[in-house]
C-alpha cells in the first residue's frame, strides 16, 4: 500500500475515527472448497522453508519470490462520503472487498497474464472486516466471473486462492488492514490491534490458516502491513506492552505454526513509522533495523520472512507527505545510487546478507511501486535503481499492485496508474506487458535478472531466545510436557538446536542447530548442584546447575535476574565423561574468534561454547553486591565424527 501517500500526518494525529464493528464470527464462515485435484505446476514443491537467507522448496532448491501484490480484498473506501460511490474509493476503483479485476476480466486470462509477467507467487491482502462479512458481493463486482455470483467476499477470497494454486502460483495471505477502508493516517487500520484485540487478531490468523491448511500452495502467512502510530502512541519492537510489534508477531506467529498451520511461512514487516514528522522532532521508518538487536525465533524453526516497503517518494524520516507536514529529510528517490544501496542494506537488507547470525532470513520487499503516467525524472530514475539493487542483491520482491482498471465505473479515462496490469470494463487490458509503458524495462530487467537457483545446502542456523517479558519456549517438544518451572521465566531452544551462548544480564540466550538430542528421550530439570561430581567443581564459590552426565543444556530460567534452573536433553550418542572448559563472561565478553551467531545479547555481557563444544552447565552466584545472573558456562568437546 501506498502508506502515508498524501496525508498530512501532522494534522492526522490530532483526529481520530470510528472503526465498523465485524458482522459475525470467524468461525461461523463456510469452510474453503478442498483443492481441485487438477495437476499442478511440477517445477517447485510444496511447502516453503528457508535456509540461511534463501527460501527453498520441500526439495531444498531456491524458490524466489517474483510476486505480486492482488489488491482489493483489503477494501478501497477511502473513509469519507458514500461508501457506494466509486468517487470515494481509492482511484475511483470499489472493490467490494474482493481482490480487484473480477467485474472485468475471468479468472483465467488474469492468471495468464501473471504468468506472462514472470510471476511465481501473489501476495493477497485480506481485512479482518472481510474475513466476518455475511453480505454477498454484488453481482456487478464479478460480471465477467458469473460463477462467483452470490458468495460472501471470504467465498470470493476462496475461489481466487483455488484459481492461483491450481494455476500453480504459489500463495502468502497478507492482513493488510483491519478495516475495509483504504490507506492512511488515522484509518482504523495503524497497528494489528488498533479495532480488536490481539488475541482476536491471531484468532482471525489461525482460522484463516486453518481454512487453507488442505491446499499445500498457499505458503505463507505475512502477519501486518505497515505498522505505524495512531493519535497518541508509537509502535514499539521489544517493550513487551500492548504496542510491541516484535511481542505480538512472535505470539501470533507461534499460535498460527501450532494451531493453524505448521507449514506455513511466517512473514513479518518491520515497523513503518514513528513519531510526528515535524522538523525538530524524532521521526522515521525504522524497517527492519531493530531485528539486529532483537529478532524472532519461531517454535517451528526455518519458517521466517523478513519484509521491507520502500516507495521513492518516502524516506527514512521522510512520511512521504507533501505540504503541511512534510519534513526536510530526503526521500528514497532524492539519493544517489550508492546512497540508496546503501540505505536499503541499512533498513532491510542487512538482514539476508549478514549470514551466520541470529537474524540471518530471507528478505522480502513486498511492495514496491511507480505510475505508468509518472514523468518525472527523479522517480523514474529511482524506480530503475531500486529494480537494478533488487536485482544485484537476488531479492525476493512484490509489485504493488498488480491489477487495476483503465477506466472509471462510467467508461472514462481512470483507474490506478500503479497497476502492472490495468483493464478496460471491457477487459481490454494495458500495462507492464505492453511496450508502450515505461515501467516495461525496468521490470522485464528485475524478473529476469539472474540470481540463485537449485538445491541450497543446509547451514549452521542460530537462534536468539529473550526472557525480557515472558516465558520464550521454542521447543514443541518441551511444550507437550507442561510448565517446567512454574513462576519463572523460560527459554528453550527450538527442537534440532542446543544452547550455545548467554548473556551476563538481561536474560538473552543463543542456540545453535544441532542433531545432538535423543529422539525419544525426555528432559531434566536442574536446580541445584545435584550433578556435580566430586571434585569437579568447575566454578569455585559459584552455584553451578550442570546437566545429569549424557545430557546438553537446551534451555534456562530465571527469577527475576536470579537464574532459576537448567533444562537439559539427553544426547543421542554417548558424551565424553568429565573435561571441559569454564567460560567466564561476568566481566566481559567470552566468545569465540569468528564465533557465529552474531551480538545475540547486545549492550550486555555474553559467554558462548566453541562449535565443536556443548553447553553442560551454568554457573551463577548470590553473594553480596553481585548479580545472580549466569556468569560462566561449563563447556565440553562433542564427540567425535
Amino acid at each position: 500500500m501506498k502508506s502515508l501517500v498524501r496525508v498530512v500526518l501532522s494534522v492526522l494525529l490530532l483526529a481520530g475515527g470510528a472503526v465498523p464493528a465485524a458482522t459475525a464470527a470467524a468461525s461461523a464462515a463456510p469452510s474453503a472448497p478442498a483443492p481441485d485435484v487438477t495437476p499442478l505446476d511440477a517445477s517447485w514443491t510444496p511447502p516453503l522453508s528457508t535456509r540461511g537467507r534463501y527460501i527453498v522448496d520441500a526439495r531444498g532448491n531456491r524458490f524466489r519470490l517474483r510476486s505480486g501484490n492482488w489488491d482489493g480484498a483489503q477494501g478501497s473506501w477511502n473513509g469519507s462520503g458514500d461508501q457506494g460511490d466509486p468517487a470515494n474509493h481509492h482511484a475511483g476503483q470499489d472493490s467490494h472487498g474482493i481482490p480487484l479485476g473480477l467485474d472485468r476480466t475471468a479468472l483465467p486470462a488474469l492468471l495468464a497474464d501473471f504468468r506472462a509477467l514472470g510471476l511465481n507467487s501473489v501476495r493477497l491482502p485480506f481485512s479482518n472486516e472481510m474475513l466476518h462479512a455475511t453480505t454477498p458481493v454484488p453481482d456487478a463486482a464479478v460480471t465477467a466471473n458469473p460463477e462467483l455470483r452470490g458468495r460472501t467476499p471470504l467465498q470470493v477470497y476462496d475461489a481466487v486462492v483455488r484459481a492461483l494454486t491450481d494455476t500453480g502460483f504459489a500463495v502468502i495471505l497478507n492482513n493488510h488492514t483491519g478495516t475495509t477502508r483504504w490507506c492512511c493516517g488515522l484509518d482504523g487500520n495503524e497497528r494489528w490491534n488498533s479495532s480488536r484485540s490481539t488475541t482476536q487478531w491471531a484468532d482471525d490468523w489461525v482460522f484463516l490458516a486453518r481454512r487453507y491448511r488442505d491446499n499445500p500452495r498457499v505458503v505463507g502467512a505475512d502477519l501486518y502491513n505497515e505498522v505505524r502510530r495512531d493519535t497518541w502512541d508509537d509502535p514499539n519492537w521489544g517493550l513487551g506492552d500492548a504496542h510491541d510489534w516484535q511481542l505480538a508477531a512472535q505470539e501470533a506467529a507461534d499460535r498460527i505454526l501450532t494451531e493453524g498451520n505448521p507449514d506455513l511461512l511466517i512473514v513479518i514487516e518491520g515497523i513503518n513509522w514513528t513519531g510526528i514528522p515535524l522538523d525538530g522532532l524524532p521521526h522515521g521508518r525504522p524497517a527492519l533495523t531493530p531485528v539486529r538487536t532483537l529478532s524472532h525465533t519461531l517454535v517451528v524453526s526455518n519458517k521466517l520472512v523478513y519484509s521491507a516497503h520502500f516507495y521513492g517518494y518516502t524516506g527514512p524520516h521522510h512520511s512521504g507527505a507533501t505540504g503541511l507536514g512534510e519534513t526536510h529529510d530526503a526521500r528514497y528517490q532524492d539519493m544517489t545510487p550508492a546512497e540508496l544501496r546503501q540505505t536499503l542494506y541499512d533498513q532491510a537488507f542487512f538482514v539476508s546478507a549478514e549470514t551466520g547470525t541470529h537474524f540471518t532470513a530471507p528478505v522480502w520487499i513486498s511492495e514496491f511501486g511507480i505510475g505508468a503516467d509518472e514523468n518525472g525524472t527523479t522517480p523514474r530514475t529511482w524506480f530503475q535503481n531500486l529494480t537494478g539493487d533488487l536485482a544485484a542483491s537476488d531479492a525476493d520482491f512484490a509489485y504493488w499492485p498488480l491489477v487495476g482498471w483503465s477506466t472509471t465505473a462510467q467508461g472514462a479515462p481512470g483507474g490506478d496508474s500503479w497497476a502492472l496490469l490495468r483493464y478496460d470494463a471491457t477487459g481490454r487490458r494495458t500495462g507492464v506487458l505492453d511496450p508502450a509503458d515505461w515501467r516495461t524495462g525496468p521490470w522485464t530487467t528485475l524478473t529476469t535478472a539472474p540470481g540463485r537457483t537449485g538445491s541450497v545446502p543446509a547451514t549452521v542456523a542460530w537462534y536468539q531466545l529473550s526472557t525480557d517479558h515472558r516465558d520464550h519456549n521454542a521447543s514443541l517438544r518441551t511444550r507437550a510436557t507442561g510448565d517446567w518451572d512454574t513462576g519463572a521465566r523460560k527459554a528453550v531452544c527450538p527442537d534440532g538446536s542446543r544452547l550455545a551462548g548467554l548473556g551476563h544480564t538481561g536474560g538473552r540466550g543463543l542456540c545453535s542447530t544441532s542433531d545432538l538430542r535423543a529422539a525419544t528421550a525426555g528432559q531434566t530439570v536442574v536446580r541445584d548442584e545435584t550433578y556435580v561430581p566430586p571434585g569437579g567443581d568447575w566454578a569455585g564459590g559459584y552455584t553451578k546447575l550442570q546437566c545429569p552426565q549424557g545430557q546438553f543444556l537446551i534451555g534456562y530460567s530465571v527469577r527475576g535476574e536470579r537464574v532459576s534452573a537448567a533444562l537439559c536433553a539427553p544426547a543421542r550418542t554417548a558424551l565424553p565423561a568429565g573435561g571441559g572448559r569454564t567460560v567466564w563472561f561476568d566481566r566481559g565478553d567470552n566468545r569465540p574468534v569468528g564465533a557465529g551467531g552474531g551480538d545475540f545479547a547486545s549492550g550486555h555481557y555474553k559467554g558462548q561454547c566453541q562449535a565443536s563444544e556443548y553447553a553442560a552447565g551454568i554457573a551463577f552466584t548470590t553473594r553480596v553486591a553481585a548479580r545472580p545472573t549466569p556468569a560462566a558456562l561449563l563447556c565440553r568437546p562433542l564427540p567425535a565424527g
